[in-house]
């Protein structure tokens, strides 16, 4: 969907899974909305619209705030960054909870009046300054008639604090918990800041991403000096002298058709074509490619790569958000605040978690009440009420996600949305296209033989028919003749050929030039060729016939080379216990040949395929309960890509197949393809690793507290200990190797 489509907004107050649903729901009902992806731990929710002229961004921005959430604009590239909205929660909170710490277990003060006073004011601080984001979240919900993880907090550490201030007051020399509320405050503020923390450096692939592109670039200019105007004196009429110059302008002034000065070293600030020059650009950055891309005229440039050793005159062709640095920056945000369908487990039992907790804090409470005092009611009620906070649970999905989304990126990997993650998690067999996928996608006519005319007249005959049309293997047969021929009603047929009219001795023929399964269709008898293409397709090359009429003129062995490591792609992949299939629209020769050499069995080889039957051998596999991944690059493709389980579309693919992938790989390699399949089990793998975390550590931590064998204190370190370790647990996937 196009940038201009989306609406970034910055969500404050969620604090947990549940946040996220409320938010999502409430978008979801506003007209216009086609999707919204939430993410809680940057605050930031991304509004896909059905159109640019259904967005109302006032109409969703009251529906979230009417859920009880305040939300905002904000620039697609906005910093998100949560640390300083706890740092000073942290440094007072905890400035305040050391003091009191050391007066009651350092000095044993807790009986001085004059310290429980002390304790009071300083415990009073925290609650109204640190607690505040906690009860004005609290506050939020409760407007709303809803509940979240604020809700815990507030109700926990007012119950420690409400219970000591009743003591104080009332002159009894009773235990206070001033120190504990103010712990609870800080231990938990602690925790958001550490979280903060750990998701800015989690999205460290898109902070880089949005550092590459420079703000300034040498524009060419061309000028008139006064002094360089001259007459001509045979027609009397001014001559100018242009002079050429170059001026730094910010990138925001560039428009398509500039041109542009690159010296060595220098980024390239936009999308463009090489107008002057040779020089070797540095594309890691963006496609993880280790070795530099040599450039000269009519190359393409992209922003945010480096020019390394040759100056470089180019012509702009894209700003802005169009540019493919900017496309897949919104693909690494998109994959980030995107949410898996595993979430939807942790949504339910969000969606009745606050309700059930309370009830059960309410219920020890009484228990306590009438075995021990109101002491110790509070205590534990104020306990239950903060171990059972769903921070981790909430945090789970989301951070494996985000880390996985900003590895694949430095990898050249871009992933759509965490349910490609999900999916790509699940797969058992993987397909591959032939062409531009196994293969090169640059095949050369290695040999041609000619049936009825001579070899030039078929050379001539058979390039200006390919000429127009931009198959591969249309395009390798052009460059075999310059010749030029008139021809009528040409059309291309998809997956087929291409045919024609023209005129041959005293009339119109119906020329042909395509598959041999096509001719065969039509009825022309390829029997004069047998040999060629059998010696041909046992090599590899697919076969091409010319025919005039129904009758072969020629034909045509076009290969492909192999990409240099095909072979060992697909042994990752059955390593990996995947099943690989082979699908091409060639010969059953060529596809065997092809198949043999990359090690895929014949059994799973599917040859003279048309691109309308891809996506039926799709759903056959799947119907066989197999769980399917795609790997395409053309037009041709999409229906495949589609269809598929998950559809992988590699370098240099089509616009069409692109928009219908879920895996995008800006590598010109397929090894990324077991290398997106691995990272993907891997997130999958730590997402169920934290989810299980998360509900071990509240079955385990509620019951404890209502038993009284846990503290205030213990609770809310134990709070943030949880959220550490799932956050932990993900952030490994920035490290993951093959």
């Amino acid at each position: 969907m196009s940038a201009t489509h989306t609406t970034e907004l910055r969500v404050t107050g969620m604090t947990c899974n549940n946040c996220a649903r409320k938010v999502t729901e409430a978008a979801q009902k506003v007209a216009g909305v086609h999707s919204i992806s939430v993410s809680v731990a940057t605050e930031r929710a991304s509004v896909r619209w059905h159109s640019a002229e259904a967005k109302n961004v006032p109409e969703i921005l009251a529906a979230i705030a009417k859920a009880g959430f305040a939300a905002k604009e904000m620039p697609a590239v906005a910093d998100n960054s949560k640390q300083s909205h706890w740092q000073w929660n942290l440094i007072l909170g905890l400035a305040v909870t050391a003091a009191l710490m050391i007066g009651e277990w350092v000095f044993h003060l807790m009986m001085a009046d004059w310290f429980r006073w002390l304790s009071f004011a300083l415990a009073a601080v925290v609650q109204i300054f640190c607690g505040a984001q906690f009860y004005r979240g609290a506050w939020r919900q409760i407007k709303v008639g809803q509940s979240n993880m604020d809700t815990l907090v507030a109700l926990g550490s007012t119950t420690a604090f409400g219970f000591s201030c009743w003591v104080l007051f009332r002159g009894s020399s009773g235990h206070i918990y001033f120190m504990e509320a103010a712990a609870i405050i800080s231990l938990i503020s602690f925790g958001h800041w550490i979280e903060a923390r750990v998701s800015d450096n989690a999205s460290g692939a898109l902070k880089s991403l949005l550092n590459l592109a420079p703000q300034t670039a040498r524009r060419i200019q061309t000028t008139v000096p006064d002094s360089a105007k001259s007459f001509d004196l045979r027609s009397f009429k001014p001559v100018a002298a242009t002079q050429t110059t170059e001026v730094e302008v910010a990138i925001t002034e560039l428009q398509t058709g500039d041109r542009i000065a690159l010296r060595p070293g220098n980024r390239v600030p936009v999308d463009g074509l090489v107008l002057e020059g040779e020089s070797a650009v540095d594309e890691a950055m963006l496609t993880g490619e280790s070795v530099p891309a040599d450039k000269k005229s009519g190359g393409e440039l992209f922003a945010g790569t480096v020019n390394l050793n040759g100056r470089l005159v180019m012509r702009v062709t894209a700003t802005g958000e169009a540019t493919a640095l900017a496309h897949i920056i919104a693909a690494v945000q998109r994959a980030q605040t995107s949410r898996a369908d595993i979430q939807r487990l942790g949504d339910r039992i969000s969606n009745v978690f606050v309700p059930i907790v309370v009830t059960i804090a309410l219920t020890a409470g009484v228990f306590w009440f009438v075995y021990s005092g109101a002491e110790k009611a509070f205590v534990i009620a104020a306990g239950i009420l903060i171990v059972a906070c769903p921070c981790a649970m909430g945090l789970a999905t989301p951070a494996a996600i985000m880390a996985a989304a900003n590895t694949a990126a430095r990898r050249g990997i871009l992933i759509r949305d965490g349910v490609a993650l999900e999916k790509a998690g699940k797969i058992t067999a993987v397909i591959f296209d032939k062409t531009g996928t196994l293969t090169m996608g640059k095949p050369e006519v290695a040999a041609e033989q000619e049936c009825r005319m001579q070899n030039a007249e078929c050379r001539s005959l058979a390039a200006a028919l390919a000429r127009n049309s931009t198959h591969p293997i249309s395009e390798a047969i052009a460059k075999i003749s310059s010749d030029k021929v008139e021809f009528a009603e040409w059309k291309e047929i998809r997956g087929c050929g291409v045919e024609a009219k023209s005129a041959m001795g005293n009339g119109q023929w119906a020329i042909q030039l395509g598959s041999l399964r096509w001719l065969k269709e039509s009825d022309v008898d390829l029997a004069a060729g047998e040999k060629f293409i059998a010696e041909w397709s046992q090599q590899g090359a697919t076969i091409v016939g010319l025919a005039a009429e129904k009758e072969l003129l020629g034909l045509f062995a076009v290969r492909d080379s192999l990409k240099a490591n095909a072979k060992q792609v697909v042994e990752q992949l059955q390593r990996q216990g995947l099943k690989t299939f082979l699908l091409t629209g060639d010969n059953v020769l060529t596809a065997a040949s092809i198949a043999k050499q990359v090690g895929i069995t014949a059994e799973n080889v599917f040859a003279e395929v048309r691109p309308e039957q891809k996506a039926e051998l799709v759903k056959k596999l799947q119907a066989n309960g197999e769980r399917v991944a795609f790997v395409g690059d053309g037009i041709n493709d999409a229906p495949a890509l589609t269809q598929a389980d998950l559809g992988i579309a590699v370098s240099r693919a089509s616009d069409v197949a692109r928009e219908a992938a879920d895996i995008i790989l800006l590598k010109s390699e397929i090894e990324a393809v077991p290398e997106a399949l691995g990272l993907a089990r891997a997130t999958l793998r730590t997402i169920k690793q934290n989810l299980f975390w998360a509900f071990f550590y509240n079955a385990l931590g509620v019951p404890l507290a209502a038993m009284g064998f846990i503290s205030p204190i213990f609770c809310a370190a134990a709070m943030g200990v949880s959220d550490l370790i799932v956050i932990g647990n993900a952030l490994r996937l920035l490290r993951w190797r093959k």
